[in-house]
Formats: structure tokens, sequence, C-alpha cells
């Protein structure tokens, strides 16, 4: 079983499975009654953190990325510090032990008001270079379009979005909407349920 993208890529079913296992068993999904940064209740808590801070899990996120960077043949990967952090670190460390060529970045809230006041982290993006922007959730999708907003005034092409959960609360309708690929290994429902993005 696999699930497909819109332009035929395939992301692993099994992974999915091992994914959710993952999480459930380092308790980076829980169950019950939640306030979120936001204000709004929900029946879920996901911190992506304790997923993407241990070594299995870590492991299976990195391995699945690097399996899109190559189908997309992108040349950066990147997106919102913190959630994406542990996933690009460990993703660039697997594509060197597997002779893959990438760079990475981390895109900051503002802009550093010291220093050289960067704002995108890391190696500068060459005009032209493919990019996968990577997050642990997406909600409503703000810190992509903030990310994506950058990449593309760099010249970049976003090649894809990764994303480890799609809470379903209109940020991926709207990447979709927008003409971006979006790619996530688990998904919420209507009821707070997490299961495989299959």
């Amino acid at each position: 079983m696999k699930q497909e993208s819109t332009r035929g890529r395939v992301v692993s079913a099994e992974m999915c499975e091992l994914v959710l296992k993952r999480a459930e068993e380092l308790g980076a999904l829980q169950y019950g009654e939640f306030t979120l940064s936001s204000g709004a209740k929900s029946a879920y808590y996901f911190d992506g953190r304790v997923l993407s801070l241990d070594s299995e899990g870590v492991a299976l996120l990195a391995n699945q990325l690097l399996s899109i960077v190559i189908q997309f043949e992108a040349g950066a990967i990147g997106g919102p510090t913190i959630g994406a952090d542990a996933i690009v670190g460990a993703t660039l460390g697997f594509a060197s032990d597997a002779g893959v060529s990438i760079t990475g970045f981390l895109v900051r809230s503002e802009a550093k008001d010291h220093g050289t006041q960067k704002q995108v982290e890391g190696p500068p993006l060459n005009s032209g270079t493919k990019v996968i922007v990577v997050d642990d959730v997406c909600s409503t999708g703000g810190s992509l379009f903030h990310v994506i907003e950058l990449v593309e005034a760099a010249g970049c092409e976003v090649a894809a979005v990764f994303v480890v959960l799609d809470r379903h609360q209109g940020g991926s309708d709207e990447l979709r909407r927008r003409g971006y690929e979006f790619i996530t290994l688990l998904e919420a429902d209507s009821e707070g349920n997490v299961r495989p993005a299959l």
C-alpha cells in the first residue's frame, strides 16, 4: 500500500504507520483535553520535538524526507525553527552517508537584530534551486507560507512541502489550492483521531 501524491510520487504507508507507533510510544502524541497556544481546544496533543529529538523517531523522518528529496531532485531542505531543526539536521547527515548533495536552512520568525541580521540561517540559497519546505505540523499554514515567501524571494522553486502531521485546520488545503505539492505522514480527522496518511 502506498500514498500517492498529485504528481505520482509516493510515501511509504509502512513508514507512516511506524512514525505513528513511535510517536505514541514516546508520548509525542497524546489523547485527552488540551488547550492549544491559539486558545482552541483539542482532543489530542502532538509535540513534534519529542519525536524528532528521539534517535529512532528522527531516523524514520529523515529516511522518508531523503526519499522525497531524491524523488523531487531537490537541492535544499529547510523550514521554520524549531519545528524543522532536528528533521533537517538528521536528513543532511543521512544524505551525506548516501552520497546525496543537499544543503539545509532554518528560518527565524523575525530577522536577528545583531550580526548579519539574517532571517534565513544556513548556506545561501542559490536562485533556481528546488527546495523541500519542512515542518513538524501544519495547522493554518502560517509558518509554512512565511518560509515559502522567503524561499521564493531568493529565486528558488518550492518542489514540495513535507510535514509530519496535518491537523487539517486549513493550511494543507490552502497550500494545495495555491499549487504546492503537500506531503504528510500523519493526519488528524475532525474528531481528533490521528492516523497514518494513507
